[in-house]
């Protein structure tokens, strides 16, 4: 990359970009009758893969739960005050992620051998999956506003019955959901507050 290039990409985003990804961003549980398309979810997923994690281990896996039929299978795994939003929304994804991550690390960092620190050891595994899962999640909500959709992630749904419907072999392991789709604004709340500065920060 030439220093120009870099640069370049070292500016900060116009405020409307900003607007998009944060300040007007919100949480919708209401959904407009408009598919998201296939080749959308490939663009999320390929701009989702370069956000950094430990050792470019990338655990996170993600099903897109867009059929009917899929639909029905997750529906019994949600809670009660999610059923409506999630069988309207247009996609729904399970981020979850991959208890065998590690047997990927020797083609994602080949600068160094690090399959052994996970092999063999269960509490290591399900600390760094956590970790570094839920970051690729928040990675996909930022990648899904960015190209023009709106998201309800939500933790309201049994994990246990969504792991034996979808991941029965045990490899894979549910962490969130995020409902996809173009956000119905008719029902949004006024923005709830937010911490300030001074009471979330420190500088030392």
């Amino acid at each position: 990359m030439t220093a120009p290039e870099t640069a370049q990409h070292r500016q900060p985003l116009p405020d409307f970009a900003l607007d998009q990804l944060f300040r007007n961003a919100r949480t919708y549980t209401a959904w407009l009758p408009k598919p998201v398309s296939p080749e959308t979810l490939r663009q999320i997923y390929e701009l989702v893969k370069l956000g950094p994690t430990s050792a470019n281990s990338t655990p996170a896996r993600f099903v897109f739960v867009v059929s009917p039929e899929a639909k029905e299978r997750l529906k019994p795994a949600l809670s009660e005050g999610n059923v409506a939003k999630t069988m309207a929304a247009p996609v729904t994804v399970i981020v979850a992620s991959d208890l065998e991550f590690y047997e990927q690390l020797p083609r994602l960092f080949p600068q160094a051998e690090m399959k052994q620190y996970f092999v063999g050891k269960p509490e290591t595994v399900e600390q760094h999956v956590l970790r570094n899962g839920s970051l690729e999640g928040a990675y996909l909500i930022l990648a899904a506003r960015a190209l023009g959709l709106d998201c309800g992630p939500m933790s309201g749904f049994d994990a246990a019955k969504v792991n034996a419907e979808f991941f029965p072999d045990g490899k894979w392991k549910a962490n969130f959901l995020i409902n996809l789709g173009y956000g119905d604004p008719s029902n949004l709340h006024p923005r709830n507050p937010r911490l300030s500065f001074k009471e979330a920060v420190k500088v030392l």
